[in-house]
C-alpha cells in the first residue's frame, strides 16, 4: 500500500464484524502502513497512525495539535462537534492548555481521587444491592454501568444528580457525530446549564470542584470559562467509563476462564482493569490533531495543516508491543496500553477511571459469579452514531 496514495483510499468507518475485535480493514492498515492516507466519514482525507512505536512519538509530538491556522477549511474527522475538526485558538494553544492542566490536575490528583475511592465504593454497593434485589434478566447498562459514573461525577463536581436524566439528553446529543444541528442544540443547552449552576456556586459554594474553580484566582476566572470546564468535565467524566464498564463486564463474560482466574485471585484486579482497558477500544477511530509544521514519521511526511487520527485502539492491538494482542489476559504485565494518551496530554481523567473500574469490577464478580448475557453477543445494539460508541444495553441474567 502506498501511504500517500490518494487512489481508492481506505474509507471510514471501518467494518467491524466482532464488538471485541478490531476492524479487519485497521489491521491491515496495521500491517502494511503504520501512517496510511484515509478518507473520513466527512469525505476528507486525513492520515491516520495504527501501530504502537509511532503512536506514542505522535501523543507527545508538540508539531501537533488540535487546533489549525484556517480552521473553516481544514479537514474534519465527522460532524462531531467536540472532536469532529480543529478547536482552540491557533495562537495560544500551548499556553491555553498550560493553564487548564494547571487549574484542573489538583484537582483530580492520584490523592485526592484515591481518598474518593470509599465513596465510590459504597455507591458501587448500594447499586448492587439493588440489582440483587432485582429478579433478571436485567439491563446492566441502566442498573451499574450508566448510574455509577454519573453519580461519581456529579458528586464531585456539584451538580445535583436529580437532574441526571436531562443532561443525559445533552451529553448523547452532544456525542452525536452525525446530526451537527442536535449536538450543537445539546451543548448550548449544557453550557446554559452550567452557567447557571455556576452563579449558584458563587454564591453559596461547597466543598466540589466547581466551587473550587470558581474560588481560583480570588474568583478572577469568568462564568463562561468555569461553565465551559464543567461541562466539558461532565461529559468526559461519565461517558467513556460508561463504555469501559460494559465492554469490560462483555470482556470477562466471553471470557469465562479469565473471569474465574479474577474471581479465585482478587489481588489479579490491577492488572484485569489495565486489560479491560487495553481492550476497550476497538480501534474505530482516534484522537484527531493537525500538524502545526512538516512531521516525518512511518516513511511518510505529514505536512503542516494536515488532519492526523491517533488510532490508540490500534496501538493497544499492536503485536509489535503486546504479545498475542488479541487475547484477553487479566494477568498481563507490563501493560503500557494507549487508552489515556501519552505524553504531555494524557487523560487528567486516569486516576478517576481506574479507581472507579476497580470498585465495579472487584464486586461484579464476586456478587455475580454466574453473571451473563441474555442476550447473543451479535444482538446487543451498539451507539454506532456517538462519539464514545459504547452499548445502548446490556442485558443480564445470573
Amino acid at each position: 500500500m502506498n501511504p500517500g496514495s490518494t487512489a481508492r483510499l481506505p474509507t471510514m468507518p471501518f467494518a467491524q464484524p466482532d464488538l471485541l475485535t478490531i476492524s479487519p480493514q485497521v489491521v491491515e492498515l496495521q500491517a502494511e502502513c503504520p501512517v496510511a492516507r484515509i478518507r473520513t466519514p466527512t469525505g476528507d482525507e486525513a492520515w491516520m497512525v495504527t501501530r504502537y512505536a509511532e503512536l506514542k512519538q505522535l501523543f507527545a509530538e508538540r508539531r501537533l495539535g488540535r487546533s489549525h491556522p484556517d480552521p473553516q477549511h481544514a479537514a474534519r474527522i465527522s460532524d462531531s462537534i467536540l472532536f469532529g475538526g480543529p478547536s482552540d485558538n491557533y495562537a495560544t494553544e500551548a499556553a491555553d492548555d498550560a493553564r487548564l492542566r494547571s487549574l484542573l490536575t489538583p484537582f483530580f490528583s492520584a490523592r485526592r481521587m484515591e481518598e474518593l475511592r470509599p465513596r465510590v465504593e459504597a455507591i458501587a454497593d448500594r447499586l448492587l444491592d439493588a440489582l440483587a434485589a432485582t429478579a433478571p434478566p436485567v439491563d446492566l447498562h441502566e442498573a451499574l454501568s450508566f448510574p455509577l459514573p454519573v453519580l461519581v461525577i456529579c458528586e464531585l463536581l456539584g451538580v445535583p444528580y436529580e437532574d441526571r436524566d436531562q443532561f443525559r439528553i445533552w451529553t448523547e446529543g452532544m456525542a452525536d457525530m452525525r446530526d451537527r444541528e442536535r449536538a450543537t442544540t445539546a451543548l448550548g443547552s449544557l453550557f446554559g446549564y452550567m452557567g447557571e449552576l455556576v452563579t449558584r456556586k458563587r454564591a453559596q459554594p461547597a466543598d466540589d470542584v466547581i466551587s473550587g474553580i470558581c474560588a481560583l484566582g480570588a474568583g478572577e476566572l469568568a462564568d463562561d470559562y468555569v461553565a465551559f470546564l464543567a461541562a466539558v468535565l461532565l461529559f468526559a467524566g461519565h461517558e467513556t467509563t460508561v463504555v469501559r464498564i460494559d465492554v469490560g463486564t462483555l470482556l470477562l463474560l466471553a471470557h469465562p476462564d479469565q473471569r474465574d482466574a479474577l474471581l479465585d485471585d482478587p489481588s489479579l484486579l490491577p492488572t484485569a482493569v489495565e486489560e479491560i482497558l487495553r481492550l476497550s477500544d476497538t480501534g474505530e477511530g482516534g484522537v484527531p490533531r493537525y500538524a502545526r509544521e512538516d512531521v516525518e514519521i512511518g516513511g511518510v511526511t505529514i505536512r503542516a495543516g494536515d488532519a492526523v487520527m491517533l488510532n490508540g485502539g490500534a496501538g493497544n492491538h499492536d503485536e509489535r508491543a503486546f504479545p498475542d494482542p488479541g487475547c484477553f489476559d487479566v494477568r498481563r504485565h507490563p501493560n503500557p496500553h494507549l487508552t489515556f494518551g501519552h505524553g504531555p496530554r494524557f487523560c487528567i481523567g486516569a486516576p478517576l477511571a481506574r479507581i472507579e473500574l476497580q470498585t465495579v469490577f472487584a464486586r461484579l464478580v464476586q456478587r455475580f459469579p454466574t453473571l451473563r448475557l441474555a442476550a447473543p453477543i451479535d444482538e446487543l445494539a451498539v451507539r454506532a452514531d456517538l462519539l464514545t460508541g459504547g452499548l445502548r444495553a446490556l442485558p443480564v441474567t445470573w
